[in-house]
């Protein structure tokens, strides 16, 4: 196999791979992620965000009294880890679709990768601000009084 210098274009020295080597050292990355969200997952998962005292107040929440669209993620992170999906929704129902969201999305990664091809997430300006402009609706919803169904 002949290699190119990338920044070059010269030739540097004959290397020879194995085909399966660059799909495993692809791999390293999105093992790294997932390895860090298993980890945050257990964490959340093993200490409680309902007892007060882990975790930090939302900063939001403290000073306005009004609830962010985050509010109650780590809440239904703790009923998603324990299986309790409706606790999960009920608590923050993006958080959820976040959560199957990167599910879907880290498994097209993986397979991706083992065939060589690099991920492409290709969100344009109207898919960016379709997702602003609905948690910005959910943000304010959850905050009216009739809204109070949303809350965590």
């Amino acid at each position: 196999m002949r290699c190119v210098d990338a920044e070059t274009g010269k030739p540097t020295q004959n290397r020879t791979l194995t085909r399966g080597a660059p799909a495993l050292l692809g791999l390293a990355v999105p093992a790294g992620v997932l390895a860090a969200v298993v980890g945050a997952f257990a964490y959340v998962g093993s200490v409680d965000p309902n007892e007060p005292g882990h975790y930090p107040v939302c900063p939001l929440l403290r000073f306005t009294g009004i609830y962010c669209p985050g509010c109650g993620g780590l809440r239904s992170a703790h009923a998603f880890v324990h299986g309790d999906v409706l606790t999960a929704l009920q608590a923050n129902a993006p958080a959820v679709l976040g959560y199957l969201g990167f599910a879907v999305l880290w498994t097209v990664w993986v397979i991706r990768v083992a065939r060589g091809r690099p991920l492409r997430v290709d969100l344009g300006p109207v898919h960016l601000w379709t997702l602003g402009a609905l948690l910005l609706v959910f943000t304010v919803v959850r905050n009216l009084p009739f809204g109070g169904w949303l809350l965590p």
